[in-house]
């Protein structure tokens, strides 16, 4: 199977993989298209299986990655997701190999994992096969790896404020997001309606800028969950969790 490459032309009749069913115009799909074409104008690669599903990678110039780290020289991974019967196909290793073709020159590649495996992070033990290594670690479970391609060059780090997440925020819950992911902005709206209907204490935050990307105190910044100022999860919460963590 061969691969296509999102491009200023071809976005607007392309599906993006990590949402293939097209939504209202008003959606978190649109979001993500809008902030896409923004991207690859700053060099965002966005290359899928030329087939409906979800495989493909999502790789930036770091930076201009929406992620607070240091990496100066590098690429950064935004997501690489091969799922359903597509696993085991051996489409995540053509992905990730045009990725290091396209990182040949440069410093190197970086991904943001973890601890354990877990949701829109990269897959620490895919990453190590590859021949990636921890670099940097940020509480309460982030790991920062790297490939590097130039073994001169310094190792990526988190910026300082990500090591120990914490907000000056009153008690209750603090929803940040971007439209960097196509279901942050759906879950963001489940979270107001929430705390309109239920009287929760929910802020919704967008950080709509690299900039309030870059200053905002959590490794994973798509959706991050503060509960009394401290972080929680970077996991896309329910309504039904939302509540249980405001109650718990």
């Amino acid at each position: 199977m061969s691969f296509v490459q999102l491009t200023g032309e071809n976005l607007s009749k392309e599906h993006i993989c990590c949402a293939i069913s097209e939504k209202k115009q008003d959606s978190g799909l649109a979001l993500k298209k809008s902030w896409l074409k923004e991207r690859i104008e700053e060099g965002l690669v966005f290359r899928k299986l030329d087939k409906r599903g979800k495989v493909f990678i999502e790789y930036i110039p770091a930076g201009n990655a929406w992620a607070p780290i240091d990496a100066p020289g590098y690429l950064y991974i935004n997501c690489l997701w091969v799922s359903g019967s597509f696993k085991g196909k051996g489409h995540g290793i053509s992905l990730m190999e045009s990725c290091i073709n396209d990182a040949r020159g440069t410093s190197g590649i970086v991904a943001l994992s973890s601890e354990k495996k877990r949701p829109f992070l990269s897959d620490g033990k895919f990453l190590r096969r590859s021949g990636f290594k921890v670099c940097d670690t940020a509480e309460p479970y982030f790991e920062l790896m790297v490939l590097k391609l130039n073994p001169d060059a310094p190792d990526p780090r988190f910026l300082d404020m990500v090591r120990n997440p914490v907000i000056d925020s009153g008690p209750g819950l603090d929803l940040f997001y971007t439209s960097q992911c196509p279901f942050s902005p759906d879950y963001a709206e489940i979270a107001r309606k929430l705390a309109d209907e239920r009287g929760i204490s929910i802020r919704v935050h967008h950080l709509d800028t690299m900039e309030k990307v870059r200053t905002h105190p959590a490794a994973w910044s798509t959706y991050s969950l503060f509960k009394d100022g401290r972080f929680i999860t970077h996991e896309i919460q329910t309504a039904a969790k939302l509540e249980a963590l405001a109650a718990g």
